[in-house]
C-alpha cells in the first residue's frame, strides 16, 4: 500500500497487502516449471513473504539474505515524496538528482547501496555455477541489478520499469552480469490465468549463474 501512497519504505518492515500476495502468488505460478535451485530474499517481510510463494511451488526453502534489503532512506522512511520535499527540500533535491554521495541522515548513499547490492548478487551467483537461482528483493536492488548489467552509470536517469513482482533475469559470470530479460509482468495481467487459475509467465530476479 505504501507502493500506492509513494511513501518511503526502506528498512521499515511493511507487509504486503491483498493486492501484493496475489500478485506473488501469480509470479510464483509463473515460475513453477522453472528449474530453480536456490531462493535468496531480503530478510524484509514485504520481499520474504513474496519469495514464500515461490519456495511453496519450487519445493525448495528461501535463505535470508540481508545484502538484498532495500536501500536504507533513514529520516526519509515513512514520509511520501510530497513531504520529503517540504520538510527537507534541500535533501530532496540531492536524491532525486541522484547525488551519488547523498545518504539520507541514517540511509545509505546511492554508491553504498551498489557496493552492497552487487557484492551480494555476485557473491550468491558464483556459488551457483551453471543453475538457476533467484533473488527477490527490492526496487532499489533491481535498479542497481539493471545499472550493473547494461554498465550504466549510477547517476544516469531511470528509463527503465521496476514493477512489483516482476520477472527479471540476468546472465552471469566471472566478468559480470549481463541483461536477458526484464520487467516481465505478463503473468500479473488478468487475461494472463487460464481456467484453472493459473499464470502463463515468470521471481523477481532470476540470476543464470555460469
Amino acid at each position: 500500500m505504501w507502493n500506492v501512497d509513494t511513501r518511503i519504505q526502506g528498512h521499515l518492515d511493511i507487509p504486503l497487502n491483498e493486492t501484493g500476495r496475489k500478485q506473488a502468488e501469480r509470479m510464483a505460478l509463473a515460475l513453477a516449471d522453472e528449474p530453480i535451485s536456490a531462493i535468496y530474499a531480503s530478510d524484509l517481510t514485504r520481499a520474504w513473504e513474496t519469495a514464500q510463494y515461490l519456495a511453496r511451488v519450487q519445493g525448495i526453502e528461501v535463505t535470508r539474505e540481508e545484502g538484498l534489503r532495500e536501500r536504507g532512506f533513514g529520516d526519509f522512511e515513512g514520509k511520501t515524496f510530497a513531504e520529503i520535499a517540504a520538510l527537507l527540500p534541500d535533501q530532496s533535491m540531492r536524491w532525486r538528482q541522484r547525488d551519488p554521495d547523498f545518504a539520507p541522515a541514517g540511509g545509505e548513499s546511492l554508491i553504498d547501496l551498489r557496493s552492497r547490492v552487487v557484492a551480494t548478487a555476485e557473491r550468491l551467483a558464483a556459488e551457483h555455477p551453471g543453475e538457476l537461482i533467484a533473488l527477490v528483493g527490492h526496487g532499489g536492488v533491481m535498479d542497481v541489478l539493471y545499472r550493473a548489467a547494461t554498465r550504466l552509470d549510477i547517476q544516469a536517469p531511470r528509463t527503465w520499469a521496476l514493477g512489483n513482482a516482476a520477472i527479471n533475469r540476468l546472465l552471469w559470470t566471472p566478468e559480470g552480469f549481463t541483461l536477458v530479460g526484464w520487467a516481465d509482468t505478463q503473468h500479473l495481467d488478468e487475461g494472463s490465468m487460464d481456467d484453472n487459475g493459473f499464470a502463463a509467465g515468470g521471481a523477481q530476479n532470476p540470476l543464470n549463474a555460469r
